[in-house]
Formats: C-alpha cells, structure tokens, sequence
C-alpha cells in the first residue's frame, strides 16, 4: 500500500541506534545510511527513512498519527516493545490482544527518544 515513510528527528545518526535495535527486532535491517540519513526495508520494497525535516525546521512529533511495523509473530511484537524501552523509548501501551481491532489483533505501543509513537502489530492468531 505504501512505498515508504519518513520519519523526522533532529539527529538521525543518533536515532539510528535507536531504530538499528528496535527493527531488528521485526527481521527489518538497515539498507542505506549516510551522515543524517538512516533507511530500512529494500531498495525495491516499503521502507522507512529517518532524517531532518525537509524544510530545515525542528523536528515535531505529529500529534494523531503513528507508524505501525507488521510484525510475524506476537513475541516479536513484545521484542519490539522491549527493546523500545531498553533503547530510551517510551511505553504507550503494553503488548496485548486489542480484540476491538480484531480477534487476533496483537500490538505494542511505543514511542521513539524523540516523541515518535510507533507500533508493532501481529494479525495472527498463531503465537
């Protein structure tokens, strides 16, 4: 559905540390980095950047929006929420069936040193 996203920081060297551990966790590696620049995914498939705003302002967080990683299985989804925290992120909601999505619907809230909220979500019932 998409091809990739962005993600703003005011040091996306320092941020990298931050997404280098968490995403591992998920099977997403790093594809590209260069000074101010960190990328994830494939060249040719959905991937993620991190860097400064375009326009050269300061990185805000948006306020309603959040990115969420597909992840295989619900113990990668609470790796992921574990690693956040180990990583200086914030907890914004536990890892948990959240069956008002729907029944097998499994997430972790988090957000990034920066104030990014970023999820990682399970569809499936298998564990």
């Amino acid at each position: 559905m998409f091809s990739h996203v962005t993600i703003g920081s005011k040091d996306p060297d320092k941020a990298a540390e931050f997404y280098d551990a968490v995403l591992k966790t998920l099977g997403i590696e790093p594809f590209f980095k260069a000074p101010g620049l960190a990328s994830y995914g494939t060249a040719t498939g959905p991937k993620v950047f991190i860097l400064k705003p375009f326009d050269g302002g300061p990185h805000v967080p948006g306020n309603g929006g959040h990115v969420a990683f597909l992840a295989a299985s619900r113990a990668a989804v609470d790796a992921f929420h574990a690693a956040a925290l180990k990583m200086g992120g914030s907890d914004e909601g536990a890892p948990g069936l959240r069956p008002h999505y729907h029944p097998n619907y499994y997430g972790a809230y988090a957000r990034d040193p920066e104030g990014n909220k970023l999820q990682a979500v399970c569809h499936s019932s298998k564990g």
